[in-house]
Protein backbone atom coordinates (compact mmCIF):
# COMPACT_ATOMS: atom_id res chain seq x y z
CA UNK A 1 0.00 0.00 0.00
CA UNK A 2 2.84 2.36 0.89
CA UNK A 3 4.66 1.54 -2.38
CA UNK A 4 1.50 2.33 -4.31
CA UNK A 5 1.31 5.73 -2.62
CA UNK A 6 4.96 6.43 -3.44
CA UNK A 7 4.37 5.47 -7.13
CA UNK A 8 1.41 7.81 -7.30
CA UNK A 9 3.50 10.56 -5.75
CA UNK A 10 6.31 10.07 -8.27
CA UNK A 11 3.82 10.04 -11.16
CA UNK A 12 2.30 13.32 -9.90
CA UNK A 13 5.77 14.92 -9.64
CA UNK A 14 6.75 13.74 -13.11
CA UNK A 15 3.53 15.11 -14.57
CA UNK A 16 4.07 18.51 -12.99
CA UNK A 17 7.65 18.54 -14.34
CA UNK A 18 6.48 17.80 -17.91
CA UNK A 19 3.91 20.61 -17.73
CA UNK A 20 6.64 22.91 -16.46
CA UNK A 21 8.86 22.11 -19.51
CA UNK A 22 6.01 22.65 -21.95
CA UNK A 23 5.12 26.02 -20.44
CA UNK A 24 8.75 27.02 -20.41
CA UNK A 25 8.97 26.33 -24.13
CA UNK A 26 5.89 28.47 -24.71
CA UNK A 27 7.40 31.37 -22.66
CA UNK A 28 4.58 31.22 -20.07
CA UNK A 29 6.87 30.44 -17.15
CA UNK A 30 6.27 33.79 -15.44
CA UNK A 31 2.51 33.44 -15.42
CA UNK A 32 2.73 29.86 -14.17
CA UNK A 33 5.01 30.80 -11.29
CA UNK A 34 2.64 33.58 -10.25
CA UNK A 35 -0.40 31.31 -10.26
CA UNK A 36 1.45 28.51 -8.50
CA UNK A 37 2.66 30.90 -5.74
CA UNK A 38 -0.88 32.16 -5.09
CA UNK A 39 -2.19 28.60 -4.78
CA UNK A 40 0.51 27.74 -2.25
CA UNK A 41 -0.34 30.79 -0.11
CA UNK A 42 -4.06 29.98 -0.13
CA UNK A 43 -3.39 26.35 0.80
CA UNK A 44 -1.10 27.42 3.68
CA UNK A 45 -3.72 29.79 5.12
CA UNK A 46 -6.48 27.19 4.84
CA UNK A 47 -4.44 24.48 6.56
CA UNK A 48 -3.36 26.89 9.34
CA UNK A 49 -6.96 27.74 10.17
CA UNK A 50 -8.09 24.13 10.00
CA UNK A 51 -5.41 22.72 12.26
CA UNK A 52 -5.11 25.62 14.74
CA UNK A 53 -5.64 24.47 18.37
CA UNK A 54 -8.92 25.41 20.15
CA UNK A 55 -8.79 28.19 22.77
CA UNK A 56 -7.87 27.02 26.28
CA UNK A 57 -10.55 27.63 28.90
CA UNK A 58 -9.10 29.57 31.82
CA UNK A 59 -10.56 28.29 35.10
CA UNK A 60 -9.46 31.42 36.93
CA UNK A 61 -10.36 34.94 36.04
CA UNK A 62 -7.41 37.16 35.39
CA UNK A 63 -7.71 40.62 36.87
CA UNK A 64 -6.24 42.21 33.73
CA UNK A 65 -7.84 45.33 32.35
CA UNK A 66 -8.20 43.51 29.02
CA UNK A 67 -10.94 41.30 30.45
CA UNK A 68 -13.44 44.13 30.30
CA UNK A 69 -13.05 44.21 26.51
CA UNK A 70 -14.71 40.80 26.35
CA UNK A 71 -17.78 42.06 28.18
CA UNK A 72 -18.56 45.75 27.87
CA UNK A 73 -16.55 46.90 24.86
CA UNK A 74 -16.75 43.81 22.70
CA UNK A 75 -18.73 45.53 19.95
CA UNK A 76 -15.72 45.40 17.62
CA UNK A 77 -16.06 41.60 17.39
CA UNK A 78 -19.39 40.95 15.69
CA UNK A 79 -19.11 37.20 16.29
CA UNK A 80 -18.95 37.50 20.08
CA UNK A 81 -22.26 36.25 21.53
CA UNK A 82 -21.59 37.38 25.11
CA UNK A 83 -21.92 41.15 25.08
CA UNK A 84 -23.20 43.60 27.69
CA UNK A 85 -24.85 46.76 26.40
CA UNK A 86 -22.60 49.68 27.28
CA UNK A 87 -25.30 52.12 28.40
CA UNK A 88 -28.12 49.80 29.37
CA UNK A 89 -30.51 51.42 31.84
CA UNK A 90 -32.10 49.68 34.81
CA UNK A 91 -35.11 47.51 34.08
CA UNK A 92 -38.53 48.73 35.11
CA UNK A 93 -39.53 46.44 37.97
CA UNK A 94 -38.99 47.54 41.55
CA UNK A 95 -35.97 45.66 42.80
CA UNK A 96 -35.31 48.15 45.59
CA UNK A 97 -37.60 46.32 48.03
CA UNK A 98 -39.39 43.02 48.62
CA UNK A 99 -43.16 43.30 48.46
CA UNK A 100 -43.50 40.77 51.31
CA UNK A 101 -41.13 42.54 53.69
CA UNK A 102 -43.80 44.96 54.90
CA UNK A 103 -45.41 42.14 56.86
CA UNK A 104 -42.32 41.43 58.99
CA UNK A 105 -40.59 43.43 61.70
CA UNK A 106 -37.89 43.13 64.33
CA UNK A 107 -39.16 41.98 67.74
CA UNK A 108 -36.67 41.66 70.58
CA UNK A 109 -38.57 42.66 73.72
CA UNK A 110 -38.09 40.30 76.67
CA UNK A 111 -40.87 37.99 77.76
CA UNK A 112 -42.56 38.29 81.14
CA UNK A 113 -40.51 35.40 82.54
CA UNK A 114 -37.18 37.04 81.74
CA UNK A 115 -35.47 38.03 85.00
CA UNK A 116 -34.18 41.57 85.26
CA UNK A 117 -30.68 42.61 86.31
CA UNK A 118 -31.68 43.95 89.72
CA UNK A 119 -33.13 40.54 90.62
CA UNK A 120 -30.46 38.16 89.38
CA UNK A 121 -27.11 40.00 89.45
CA UNK A 122 -24.59 38.74 92.00
CA UNK A 123 -22.84 41.95 93.04
CA UNK A 124 -19.60 40.15 93.85
CA UNK A 125 -19.04 38.80 90.32
CA UNK A 126 -17.36 40.82 87.60
CA UNK A 127 -16.95 39.58 84.03
CA UNK A 128 -14.43 41.09 81.63
CA UNK A 129 -13.90 40.09 78.00
CA UNK A 130 -11.17 40.85 75.48
CA UNK A 131 -12.45 40.94 71.91
CA UNK A 132 -10.44 40.00 68.84
CA UNK A 133 -10.42 40.84 65.15
CA UNK A 134 -11.80 43.84 63.31
CA UNK A 135 -14.80 46.00 64.12
CA UNK A 136 -17.55 43.53 63.29
CA UNK A 137 -15.86 40.49 64.75
CA UNK A 138 -15.50 42.49 67.94
CA UNK A 139 -19.15 43.42 67.70
CA UNK A 140 -20.12 39.75 67.83
CA UNK A 141 -17.94 39.35 70.93
CA UNK A 142 -19.53 42.34 72.68
CA UNK A 143 -23.03 41.06 71.91
CA UNK A 144 -22.26 37.59 73.23
CA UNK A 145 -20.47 38.99 76.30
CA UNK A 146 -23.69 40.63 77.52
CA UNK A 147 -25.50 37.30 77.21
CA UNK A 148 -22.64 35.48 78.98
CA UNK A 149 -22.83 37.97 81.86
CA UNK A 150 -26.57 37.37 82.12
CA UNK A 151 -26.05 33.58 82.20
CA UNK A 152 -23.42 33.94 84.93
CA UNK A 153 -25.43 36.50 86.99
CA UNK A 154 -22.38 38.77 86.76
CA UNK A 155 -21.73 42.47 86.33
CA UNK A 156 -20.14 43.15 82.94
CA UNK A 157 -17.21 45.52 82.66
CA UNK A 158 -17.27 47.52 79.41
CA UNK A 159 -15.48 45.24 76.91
CA UNK A 160 -11.89 45.83 75.90
CA UNK A 161 -11.34 46.12 72.16
CA UNK A 162 -8.55 44.38 70.26
CA UNK A 163 -5.58 46.70 69.73
CA UNK A 164 -2.93 44.17 68.72
CA UNK A 165 -4.34 42.24 65.77
CA UNK A 166 -3.68 42.79 62.08
CA UNK A 167 -5.65 46.06 62.10
CA UNK A 168 -3.66 47.58 64.99
CA UNK A 169 -6.41 50.04 65.86
CA UNK A 170 -5.84 51.68 69.24
CA UNK A 171 -9.45 52.85 69.60
CA UNK A 172 -11.17 51.93 72.85
CA UNK A 173 -14.86 51.13 73.30
CA UNK A 174 -15.96 54.69 73.98
CA UNK A 175 -14.21 55.96 70.83
CA UNK A 176 -16.30 53.66 68.63
CA UNK A 177 -19.55 53.21 70.54
CA UNK A 178 -21.67 55.46 72.72
CA UNK A 179 -20.73 53.85 76.03
CA UNK A 180 -23.31 55.68 78.17
CA UNK A 181 -26.12 54.66 75.83
CA UNK A 182 -24.82 51.07 75.90
CA UNK A 183 -24.93 50.95 79.71
CA UNK A 184 -28.30 52.66 80.12
CA UNK A 185 -30.14 50.79 77.37
CA UNK A 186 -29.19 47.41 78.84
CA UNK A 187 -29.59 48.41 82.49
CA UNK A 188 -32.69 46.24 82.94
CA UNK A 189 -30.98 43.20 81.45
CA UNK A 190 -27.39 43.27 82.71
CA UNK A 191 -25.55 45.56 85.07
CA UNK A 192 -22.60 47.15 83.21
CA UNK A 193 -19.80 49.29 84.65
CA UNK A 194 -16.93 51.12 82.94
CA UNK A 195 -14.10 49.67 85.03
CA UNK A 196 -13.43 47.27 87.89
CA UNK A 197 -13.99 48.70 91.36
CA UNK A 198 -11.24 49.29 93.89
CA UNK A 199 -10.78 46.85 96.77
CA UNK A 200 -8.64 47.90 99.75
CA UNK A 201 -7.29 50.76 97.67
CA UNK A 202 -6.29 48.51 94.76
CA UNK A 203 -7.95 47.55 91.49
CA UNK A 204 -9.17 43.96 91.56
CA UNK A 205 -6.95 41.70 89.43
CA UNK A 206 -9.09 39.45 87.23
CA UNK A 207 -8.44 35.75 86.71
CA UNK A 208 -7.70 35.05 83.04
CA UNK A 209 -9.22 32.07 81.22
CA UNK A 210 -10.85 31.02 77.96
CA UNK A 211 -14.01 29.16 77.08
CA UNK A 212 -14.42 26.93 74.01
CA UNK A 213 -16.01 28.15 70.83
CA UNK A 214 -19.81 27.79 70.78
CA UNK A 215 -19.95 27.38 74.55
CA UNK A 216 -23.54 26.67 75.68
CA UNK A 217 -25.17 28.11 78.83
CA UNK A 218 -24.47 24.79 80.57
CA UNK A 219 -20.85 25.06 79.42
CA UNK A 220 -20.56 28.51 81.07
CA UNK A 221 -22.12 27.21 84.25
CA UNK A 222 -19.77 24.24 84.43
CA UNK A 223 -16.56 25.98 83.44
CA UNK A 224 -16.84 29.56 84.72
CA UNK A 225 -19.16 29.50 87.74
CA UNK A 226 -16.80 27.32 89.84
CA UNK A 227 -14.03 29.88 89.25
CA UNK A 228 -16.34 32.68 90.38
CA UNK A 229 -16.64 30.90 93.73
CA UNK A 230 -12.89 31.51 94.21
CA UNK A 231 -12.23 34.60 92.13
CA UNK A 232 -14.55 37.57 92.05
CA UNK A 233 -13.35 38.89 88.67
CA UNK A 234 -12.79 36.79 85.54
CA UNK A 235 -11.53 37.90 82.16
CA UNK A 236 -12.40 35.75 79.15
CA UNK A 237 -9.75 36.16 76.48
CA UNK A 238 -10.02 36.01 72.70
CA UNK A 239 -13.75 36.34 73.00
CA UNK A 240 -15.06 35.67 69.50
CA UNK A 241 -17.78 33.14 68.67
CA UNK A 242 -17.66 31.85 72.24
CA UNK A 243 -21.42 31.50 72.58
CA UNK A 244 -23.55 28.77 71.07
CA UNK A 245 -26.29 29.43 68.55
CA UNK A 246 -28.46 27.08 70.58
CA UNK A 247 -30.04 29.44 73.08
CA UNK A 248 -33.58 29.84 74.32
CA UNK A 249 -35.79 32.54 72.85
CA UNK A 250 -35.20 35.14 75.56
CA UNK A 251 -31.42 34.89 75.32
CA UNK A 252 -31.57 35.22 71.55
CA UNK A 253 -33.74 38.30 71.92
CA UNK A 254 -31.22 39.73 74.38
CA UNK A 255 -28.59 39.29 71.69
CA UNK A 256 -30.77 41.32 69.33
CA UNK A 257 -31.33 44.09 71.86
CA UNK A 258 -27.59 44.43 72.26
CA UNK A 259 -26.70 44.28 68.59
CA UNK A 260 -29.51 46.31 67.04
CA UNK A 261 -30.28 48.82 69.79
CA UNK A 262 -27.59 49.12 72.46
CA UNK A 263 -24.52 49.25 70.21
CA UNK A 264 -24.75 52.75 68.76
CA UNK A 265 -21.76 54.50 67.18
CA UNK A 266 -20.43 57.71 68.69
CA UNK A 267 -21.93 61.01 67.56
CA UNK A 268 -18.85 61.93 65.50
CA UNK A 269 -18.99 58.65 63.55
CA UNK A 270 -22.76 58.88 63.09
CA UNK A 271 -22.50 62.48 61.87
CA UNK A 272 -19.84 61.66 59.27
CA UNK A 273 -21.70 58.54 58.18
CA UNK A 274 -24.88 60.60 57.74
CA UNK A 275 -23.00 63.07 55.54
CA UNK A 276 -21.81 60.27 53.27
CA UNK A 277 -25.36 58.92 52.94
CA UNK A 278 -26.75 62.38 52.21
CA UNK A 279 -24.16 62.96 49.50
CA UNK A 280 -25.12 59.67 47.86
CA UNK A 281 -28.80 60.66 48.03
CA UNK A 282 -28.00 63.97 46.32
CA UNK A 283 -26.63 62.03 43.37
CA UNK A 284 -29.48 59.51 42.99
CA UNK A 285 -32.81 58.37 44.41
CA UNK A 286 -31.58 54.83 45.06
CA UNK A 287 -28.10 53.40 45.39
CA UNK A 288 -26.31 50.11 45.91
CA UNK A 289 -23.67 49.62 48.58
CA UNK A 290 -21.12 46.94 47.74
CA UNK A 291 -18.86 45.38 50.35
CA UNK A 292 -16.27 44.34 47.79
CA UNK A 293 -13.82 42.70 50.23
CA UNK A 294 -11.20 42.00 47.58
CA UNK A 295 -8.21 42.95 49.70
CA UNK A 296 -5.04 40.85 49.82
CA UNK A 297 -5.70 39.40 53.30
CA UNK A 298 -9.14 38.09 52.29
CA UNK A 299 -7.82 36.48 49.12
CA UNK A 300 -4.88 34.99 50.99
CA UNK A 301 -7.06 33.54 53.71
CA UNK A 302 -9.54 32.10 51.22
CA UNK A 303 -6.79 30.17 49.43
CA UNK A 304 -8.19 31.18 46.05
CA UNK A 305 -6.29 31.94 42.85
CA UNK A 306 -7.22 34.68 40.39
CA UNK A 307 -4.88 34.21 37.45
CA UNK A 308 -2.08 36.49 38.65
CA UNK A 309 0.64 33.92 38.06
CA UNK A 310 3.69 33.33 40.21
CA UNK A 311 3.62 36.91 41.52
CA UNK A 312 0.15 36.42 43.00
CA UNK A 313 1.05 33.04 44.50
CA UNK A 314 4.15 34.44 46.21
CA UNK A 315 2.42 37.58 47.54
CA UNK A 316 -0.67 35.86 48.89
CA UNK A 317 1.37 32.90 50.13
CA UNK A 318 3.46 35.24 52.28
CA UNK A 319 0.29 36.69 53.83
CA UNK A 320 -1.13 33.21 54.50
CA UNK A 321 1.82 32.51 56.81
CA UNK A 322 0.26 34.99 59.24
CA UNK A 323 -2.23 32.25 60.23
CA UNK A 324 -0.10 29.49 61.70
CA UNK A 325 -2.90 26.92 61.79
CA UNK A 326 -4.13 27.61 58.26
CA UNK A 327 -3.59 24.54 56.12
CA UNK A 328 -2.84 24.65 52.40
CA UNK A 329 -5.91 24.67 50.19
CA UNK A 330 -6.59 23.48 46.65
CA UNK A 331 -7.61 26.71 44.84
CA UNK A 332 -9.79 24.97 42.27
CA UNK A 333 -11.60 22.95 44.93
CA UNK A 334 -12.22 26.04 47.06
CA UNK A 335 -13.57 27.86 44.03
CA UNK A 336 -15.88 24.97 43.09
CA UNK A 337 -17.24 25.02 46.64
CA UNK A 338 -18.18 28.68 46.23
CA UNK A 339 -15.82 29.92 48.94
CA UNK A 340 -13.97 32.50 46.87
CA UNK A 341 -14.94 36.17 46.67
CA UNK A 342 -16.03 37.15 43.17
CA UNK A 343 -13.70 39.42 41.23
CA UNK A 344 -14.91 43.03 40.87
CA UNK A 345 -15.76 42.27 37.23
CA UNK A 346 -17.83 39.22 38.22
CA UNK A 347 -19.74 41.25 40.81
CA UNK A 348 -20.51 43.83 38.13
CA UNK A 349 -21.70 41.19 35.67
CA UNK A 350 -23.94 39.63 38.32
CA UNK A 351 -25.58 42.96 39.10
CA UNK A 352 -26.07 43.85 35.45
CA UNK A 353 -27.60 40.41 34.86
CA UNK A 354 -30.02 41.01 37.76
CA UNK A 355 -31.29 44.12 35.99
CA UNK A 356 -29.23 46.96 37.47
CA UNK A 357 -28.25 49.17 34.54
CA UNK A 358 -25.13 51.24 34.02
CA UNK A 359 -27.04 54.28 35.33
CA UNK A 360 -27.04 52.91 38.90
CA UNK A 361 -24.83 54.59 41.50
CA UNK A 362 -22.66 52.26 43.58
CA UNK A 363 -20.96 52.98 46.89
CA UNK A 364 -18.02 50.61 47.33
CA UNK A 365 -16.92 49.79 50.87
CA UNK A 366 -13.42 48.46 50.58
CA UNK A 367 -9.88 48.75 51.72
CA UNK A 368 -7.01 48.62 49.25
CA UNK A 369 -8.14 46.28 46.47
CA UNK A 370 -5.63 43.61 45.47
CA UNK A 371 -4.21 44.57 42.09
CA UNK A 372 -5.01 48.24 42.62
CA UNK A 373 -6.93 50.43 40.24
CA UNK A 374 -6.40 48.03 37.35
CA UNK A 375 -8.55 45.42 39.11
CA UNK A 376 -11.44 47.91 39.36
CA UNK A 377 -11.45 48.89 35.67
CA UNK A 378 -14.00 46.23 34.59
CA UNK A 379 -16.39 47.10 37.44
CA UNK A 380 -16.14 50.82 36.71
CA UNK A 381 -16.79 50.15 33.02
CA UNK A 382 -20.00 48.34 33.96
CA UNK A 383 -21.02 50.96 36.56
CA UNK A 384 -19.41 54.34 35.83
CA UNK A 385 -21.18 55.99 38.80
CA UNK A 386 -18.64 54.64 41.26
CA UNK A 387 -18.24 56.14 44.74
CA UNK A 388 -16.43 55.57 48.04
CA UNK A 389 -15.98 57.50 51.24
CA UNK A 390 -12.73 58.87 49.78
CA UNK A 391 -14.54 60.31 46.75
CA UNK A 392 -17.48 61.65 48.75
CA UNK A 393 -15.51 63.34 51.55
CA UNK A 394 -12.36 65.41 51.69
CA UNK A 395 -9.15 64.29 53.37
CA UNK A 396 -9.77 66.90 56.05
CA UNK A 397 -13.21 65.48 56.82
CA UNK A 398 -11.84 61.93 57.03
CA UNK A 399 -8.75 62.90 59.03
CA UNK A 400 -10.26 62.05 62.48
CA UNK A 401 -11.04 58.54 61.20
CA UNK A 402 -8.43 57.69 58.56
CA UNK A 403 -5.75 56.43 60.96
CA UNK A 404 -8.17 54.07 62.70
CA UNK A 405 -9.38 51.05 60.73
CA UNK A 406 -12.39 50.42 63.00
CA UNK A 407 -13.64 53.98 62.67
CA UNK A 408 -13.28 53.84 58.87
CA UNK A 409 -15.09 50.49 58.90
CA UNK A 410 -17.86 52.08 60.98
CA UNK A 411 -18.41 54.74 58.29
CA UNK A 412 -18.73 52.04 55.64
CA UNK A 413 -21.08 50.12 57.94
CA UNK A 414 -23.42 53.12 58.21
CA UNK A 415 -23.59 53.73 54.44
CA UNK A 416 -24.09 50.03 53.71
CA UNK A 417 -26.84 49.83 56.32
CA UNK A 418 -28.64 52.87 54.88
CA UNK A 419 -28.30 51.76 51.24
CA UNK A 420 -31.34 50.65 49.26
CA UNK A 421 -29.59 47.44 48.22
CA UNK A 422 -26.59 45.94 49.99
CA UNK A 423 -24.34 43.52 48.10
CA UNK A 424 -21.90 41.34 49.98
CA UNK A 425 -19.01 39.58 48.27
CA UNK A 426 -18.00 37.22 51.08
CA UNK A 427 -19.31 35.48 54.18
CA UNK A 428 -17.27 37.54 56.63
CA UNK A 429 -18.28 39.34 59.79
CA UNK A 430 -19.42 42.65 58.30
CA UNK A 431 -21.46 40.84 55.65
CA UNK A 432 -23.23 38.70 58.24
CA UNK A 433 -23.78 41.55 60.67
CA UNK A 434 -25.34 43.74 58.01
CA UNK A 435 -27.42 40.91 56.54
CA UNK A 436 -28.96 40.23 59.95
CA UNK A 437 -29.47 43.89 60.72
CA UNK A 438 -31.19 44.55 57.41
CA UNK A 439 -33.49 41.57 58.00
CA UNK A 440 -34.36 42.89 61.44
CA UNK A 441 -35.09 46.40 60.20
CA UNK A 442 -37.56 45.60 57.43
CA UNK A 443 -35.81 43.00 55.23
CA UNK A 444 -34.05 45.60 53.10
CA UNK A 445 -32.67 43.81 50.02
CA UNK A 446 -29.33 42.15 50.66
CA UNK A 447 -27.74 40.31 47.73
CA UNK A 448 -25.40 37.48 48.56
CA UNK A 449 -23.81 35.84 45.50
CA UNK A 450 -24.61 32.16 45.08
CA UNK A 451 -20.90 31.72 44.44
CA UNK A 452 -20.95 27.97 43.90
CA UNK A 453 -23.42 28.17 41.02
CA UNK A 454 -22.06 31.44 39.64
CA UNK A 455 -18.52 30.04 39.50
CA UNK A 456 -19.52 27.47 36.88
CA UNK A 457 -21.54 30.08 35.02
CA UNK A 458 -18.67 32.57 34.84
CA UNK A 459 -16.37 29.86 33.45
CA UNK A 460 -18.73 29.18 30.56
CA UNK A 461 -20.10 32.65 29.95
CA UNK A 462 -18.42 33.10 26.56
CA UNK A 463 -20.23 30.02 25.28
CA UNK A 464 -23.64 31.68 25.62
CA UNK A 465 -25.42 34.89 24.79
CA UNK A 466 -25.80 37.66 27.33
CA UNK A 467 -29.53 36.93 27.54
CA UNK A 468 -28.86 33.29 28.43
CA UNK A 469 -26.25 34.30 30.99
CA UNK A 470 -28.53 36.89 32.63
CA UNK A 471 -31.39 34.39 32.84
CA UNK A 472 -29.18 31.82 34.58
CA UNK A 473 -27.86 34.44 37.04
CA UNK A 474 -31.40 35.39 38.03
CA UNK A 475 -32.26 31.71 38.52
CA UNK A 476 -29.19 31.01 40.65
CA UNK A 477 -29.82 34.08 42.82
CA UNK A 478 -33.32 33.01 43.87
CA UNK A 479 -33.20 32.79 47.66
CA UNK A 480 -30.05 34.92 47.91
CA UNK A 481 -31.69 38.35 47.79
CA UNK A 482 -32.45 39.07 51.45
CA UNK A 483 -36.19 38.46 51.40
CA UNK A 484 -38.22 36.94 54.26
CA UNK A 485 -37.78 33.25 55.04
CA UNK A 486 -34.85 32.64 52.70
CA UNK A 487 -32.92 30.96 55.50
CA UNK A 488 -34.09 28.02 57.56
CA UNK A 489 -34.53 28.99 61.23
CA UNK A 490 -31.69 27.65 63.32
CA UNK A 491 -29.39 27.44 60.30
CA UNK A 492 -26.42 29.65 59.66
CA UNK A 493 -24.77 32.05 62.02
CA UNK A 494 -27.27 33.80 64.30
CA UNK A 495 -26.08 37.33 63.56
CA UNK A 496 -26.81 36.72 59.87
CA UNK A 497 -30.13 35.02 60.51
CA UNK A 498 -31.71 36.40 63.72
CA UNK A 499 -34.85 34.33 63.23
CA UNK A 500 -35.90 34.50 66.88
CA UNK A 501 -36.13 38.28 66.59
CA UNK A 502 -38.26 38.54 63.45
CA UNK A 503 -42.04 38.47 63.75
CA UNK A 504 -44.96 38.61 61.38
CA UNK A 505 -47.84 41.04 61.52
CA UNK A 506 -50.42 38.41 60.65
CA UNK A 507 -53.35 40.83 60.85
CA UNK A 508 -51.74 43.18 58.33
CA UNK A 509 -50.91 40.24 56.10
CA UNK A 510 -54.54 39.11 56.25
CA UNK A 511 -55.61 42.52 54.99
CA UNK A 512 -56.92 44.09 58.22
CA UNK A 513 -54.26 46.78 57.96
CA UNK A 514 -54.10 48.13 54.40
CA UNK A 515 -50.93 50.04 55.29
CA UNK A 516 -48.93 48.17 57.92
CA UNK A 517 -47.35 50.33 60.57
CA UNK A 518 -43.62 50.84 60.76
CA UNK A 519 -41.85 47.71 61.89
CA UNK A 520 -38.69 49.58 62.79
CA UNK A 521 -40.14 50.24 66.22
CA UNK A 522 -41.29 47.45 68.43
CA UNK A 523 -43.54 47.39 71.45
CA UNK A 524 -46.65 48.72 69.70
CA UNK A 525 -49.09 45.87 69.92
CA UNK A 526 -46.33 43.28 69.96
CA UNK A 527 -48.36 41.00 72.21
CA UNK A 528 -51.03 40.86 69.50
CA UNK A 529 -48.52 39.59 66.95
CA UNK A 530 -47.24 36.06 66.63
CA UNK A 531 -43.98 34.64 65.46
CA UNK A 532 -43.68 34.03 61.77
CA UNK A 533 -45.70 31.11 60.39
CA UNK A 534 -44.20 29.11 57.58
CA UNK A 535 -45.08 30.05 54.06
CA UNK A 536 -43.86 29.69 50.53
CA UNK A 537 -43.06 32.95 48.78
CA UNK A 538 -44.68 33.07 45.37
CA UNK A 539 -42.14 35.55 44.14
CA UNK A 540 -39.29 33.12 44.83
CA UNK A 541 -40.63 29.88 43.38
CA UNK A 542 -39.67 30.39 39.75
CA UNK A 543 -37.53 27.26 39.32
CA UNK A 544 -37.89 23.61 40.21
CA UNK A 545 -36.58 22.58 43.58
CA UNK A 546 -34.30 19.95 42.03
CA UNK A 547 -32.44 22.66 40.14
CA UNK A 548 -30.85 23.76 43.41
CA UNK A 549 -27.98 22.16 45.26
CA UNK A 550 -29.33 21.74 48.80
CA UNK A 551 -26.48 19.77 50.28
CA UNK A 552 -24.26 22.63 51.38
CA UNK A 553 -26.62 25.59 51.56
CA UNK A 554 -28.25 27.32 54.48
CA UNK A 555 -30.21 29.31 51.91
CA UNK A 556 -33.21 27.28 50.83
CA UNK A 557 -34.54 29.50 48.05
CA UNK A 558 -37.59 30.79 49.85
CA UNK A 559 -39.16 27.44 50.61
CA UNK A 560 -38.45 27.17 54.31
CA UNK A 561 -39.28 24.36 56.70
CA UNK A 562 -43.04 23.86 56.84
CA UNK A 563 -43.51 23.27 60.53
CA UNK A 564 -46.91 23.19 62.22
CA UNK A 565 -45.59 25.10 65.20
CA UNK A 566 -44.46 28.01 63.01
CA UNK A 567 -41.25 28.74 61.19
CA UNK A 568 -39.58 30.81 63.88
CA UNK A 569 -41.13 29.34 67.00
CA UNK A 570 -38.54 26.83 68.12
CA UNK A 571 -35.01 28.15 68.20
CA UNK A 572 -33.51 24.89 69.38
CA UNK A 573 -34.42 22.85 66.33
CA UNK A 574 -31.01 22.93 64.68
CA UNK A 575 -27.56 21.93 65.76
CA UNK A 576 -24.70 24.36 65.70
CA UNK A 577 -23.51 24.74 62.14
CA UNK A 578 -19.78 24.94 61.45
CA UNK A 579 -18.66 28.46 60.68
CA UNK A 580 -17.76 29.17 57.07
CA UNK A 581 -14.25 30.50 57.62
CA UNK A 582 -15.04 32.25 60.89
CA UNK A 583 -11.68 33.96 60.78
CA UNK A 584 -12.65 35.91 57.68
CA UNK A 585 -11.90 39.45 58.68
CA UNK A 586 -14.21 42.44 58.51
Amino acid sequence: MKNKKRDNSHSFTAGVYRIFLVMLRRHHLFHLLYAFSCCLILLFVAFSLFFSPPPVANHHHSMSKNSVIDTVNSTSDTKTAFRVAENEESIGHDFWSSRLSKFYYGCSNASGSFQTADVKTNHNRYLLIATSGGLNQQRTGITDAVVAAYILNATLVVPKLDEKSFWKDTSNFSEIFDVDWFISFLSKDVKIIKQLPMKLGKVVTPYYMRVPRKCTPKCYENRVLPIFNKKHAIQLGKFDYRLSNRLDMDLQKLRCRVNYHALKFTDSILEMGKKLVERMRMKCNHFIALHLRFEADMLAFSGCYYGGGEKEKIELGAIRKRWLSLHQKNPEKVQRQGRCPLTPEEVGLMLRALGFGSDIHIYVASGEVYGGEETLIPLKALFPNFHSKETLASKEELAPFSLFSSRMAALDFIVCDESDVFVTNNNGNMARMLAGRRRYFGHKPTIKPNAKKLYRLFLNRHNMTWEEFASKVRTHQIGFMGGPNEVKPGRGEFHENPSSCICEDSEAKAGEYPTPHSYMHEGQGENNKKNVASYVSDELLTVDDHDQDWSDMDYVNGIGAQRKEGLYKNTLIGTDQPELEVLFAD
